[in-house]
Parts: C-alpha cells; sequence; structure tokens
C-alpha cells in the first residue's frame, strides 16, 4: 500500500510513534445492489475500498479519488454513513497508527462506469462485484464491521450518520 508522502514527512520526525490519521472508507453498491471490493496485496483479504485523506483534502473527494484509483470506477459520494475509530494499527515495519474513519455510501456515475471496474494499483490484486448475500469468505473483518454500520445507517437514514461509541 503506498504511503502518502506527507505521513512519510511525519515518520521521519517521530519514526514508529503512534499516528492519528483521517481514513476513508467507500461502500460502493452498483444498481443492482452489489458491492465493489478488492480483494488486498498485503493481507489477501477482499474488502471495502478505504485510504488517507491527503491535508487540506475534503473527505467525499477523497474518497472518490480513492476509488477511482484503486478500481477505476467513477463514483457519486451519496452519504456519509458511519464515523468510526478503527483499533491501533502495527505494521510490519512497526509504524503504529490508528484511524478515524468516515464511511461514505456511493453509486457509480454510470453503468459504463461500473463496468470499467478493474485492479488500477497495486494495493489490489483482484477488484470485483458482489451479491451482499454472497461475499466472499476471506472478507476483512474491517469490511463486516463496516457492512454492519452501513446497514444500520441504510435502515435509518433520517437517524443520520452512525456514531460508534
Amino acid at each position: 500500500m503506498p504511503v502518502p508522502d506527507f505521513v512519510l514527512a511525519l515518520r521521519a520526525q517521530v519514526g514508529t510513534a503512534p499516528l492519528w490519521l483521517p481514513g476513508v472508507t467507500a461502500v460502493v453498491r452498483d444498481d443492482a445492489g452489489r458491492l465493489l471490493l478488492g480483494r488486498r496485496s498485503d493481507n489477501g483479504l477482499w474488502a471495502l475500498v478505504s485510504g488517507i485523506l491527503e491535508p487540506g483534502e475534503e473527505p467525499a473527494r477523497g474518497i472518490a479519488r480513492e476509488v477511482l484509483e484503486e478500481t477505476g470506477v467513477e463514483v457519486e459520494v451519496l452519504a456519509l454513513a458511519a464515523v468510526s475509530t478503527t483499533p491501533e494499527v502495527t505494521y510490519p515495519n512497526g509504524d503504529r497508527t490508528t484511524y478515524l474513519d468516515l464511511c461514505f455510501v456511493a453509486r457509480p456515475v454510470s453503468a459504463a462506469a461500473a463496468a470499467a471496474a478493474h485492479v488500477a494499483d497495486d494495493e489490489s490484486t483482484e477488484v470485483g462485484w458482489f451479491a451482499p448475500d454472497d461475499l466472499p469468505a476471506d472478507l476483512a473483518g474491517s469490511t463486516r464491521h463496516r457492512l454492519g454500520l452501513v446497514e444500520r445507517y441504510l435502515a435509518a437514514p433520517h437517524a443520520g450518520t452512525v456514531f460508534v461509541h
């Protein structure tokens, strides 16, 4: 997974000390209700598209950028569905990070955009559309958690964004 330049600059100053970073995730559904997932190159698990916001980047623009960069799919961001904090992650090099995750619901801008799904960078080895009742067995736990949060949001969108307490 490419590390943003600003994180590399921070790491040069703080080493492996814990960082608190803004993360974004997209639950992208096509017109048939299928979910866009990528098989991560770092752990082989299927997962929702996610990433780190660049300094000053608007979150909805950031997740749209991440989806396009990782899957080749242009999306319209519909709603902020959930806000949560990840457990601290320790990477193989010892870097420690906790993410404030903003989870958005999005859809492809067109059927042609949905059909364009492909591996577009080195963060994934496969990209695909999956029916919610036929998700891969090797689905990342964080994806299962975020899908649960989005289901809560979709069940009562009038109640607003889901905040994890």
